[in-house]
């Protein structure tokens, strides 16, 4: 973990960086050449802080035909927000807050097919993580205390269940189940109670990388001035963080 932190670190120090940063959060999907055209490095100078980028966790990229396409990804820095705020004095969080960005979308964005992609690296098995999806006893301790129920059949319903102060249940987060692959791939439409916004889609992969577990949610099909764009983007790395420390720790943060 502090080897990751470094690389976090070491790619934020940049300025530049940074404001590729800022590029993509505003512009999810940008490809490189238009990255390229917002600074006078050359093209390749551009690909090489793309990659620091990559390597410390903070850009995913997507394959679009010939084209890669670039999208944030917050769960590096969530997990070293997570990590020191306990720890330390409002001085602290007011600096990590300075750079920790928040997925929110911008109102330039026109595109009806916006998207968020997180990825994260975790020291476990594959079955451990697929069951930390899948297993409602295990999602109460990292997704905002809610159990995930559903037969996991196709077309069945899918809720996120938690109970309120007052013992009362309730659903923040339904959908229906789109493919369940055990070990591989689970989908779901989403929902959110309270919003009145169309239905989108997350979808997670499990695979084997390095000795690690890459877990990727790619949640997608937003539309163009979308609030729960950023009422996800505020939820999606904390859940990724939670779930990380879970499985490597055993303990709940």
């Amino acid at each position: 973990m502090i080897l990751k932190e470094n690389k976090t670190f070491k790619a934020l120090s940049d300025s530049g960086r940074r404001k590729m940063l800022d590029i993509i959060k505003d512009t999810p999907g940008i490809n490189v050449n238009e990255l390229a055209d917002n600074f006078d490095y050359s093209r390749f100078a551009v690909m090489k802080h793309i990659k620091i980028l990559e390597d410390a966790g903070l850009v995913v990229p997507q394959k679009d035909g010939k084209n890669k396409k670039l999208f944030i990804n917050a769960v590096p820095i969530q997990m070293i927000y997570d990590r020191w705020i306990s720890k330390y004095s409002a001085y602290w969080a007011t600096k990590l807050n300075s750079i920790k960005y928040k997925l929110e979308q911008e109102e330039n964005m026109s595109s009806s097919d916006i998207k968020q992609v997180y990825v994260t690296y975790i020291k476990s098995t594959k079955e451990k993580v697929w069951n930390s999806l899948t297993d409602g006893s295990i999602t109460e301790q990292y997704y905002f205390g809610t159990k995930i129920e559903s037969d996991f059949k196709p077309g069945s319903k899918i809720e996120y269940v938690g109970i309120d102060k007052d013992g009362n249940k309730y659903v923040p987060v339904y959908g229906k189940v789109i493919e369940f692959l055990p070990m591989e791939k689970f989908s779901h439409t989403f929902l959110m109670l309270g919003s009145d916004e169309p239905e989108t889609l997350a979808e997670y992969t499990i695979e084997e990388d390095n000795g690690l577990i890459k877990l990727t949610l790619v949640h997608s099909g937003f539309t163009a001035g979308s609030k729960l764009y950023s009422d996800v983007g505020g939820g999606w790395p904390r859940i990724f963080s939670g779930l990380k420390t879970l499985l490597e720790t055993g303990k709940p943060m």
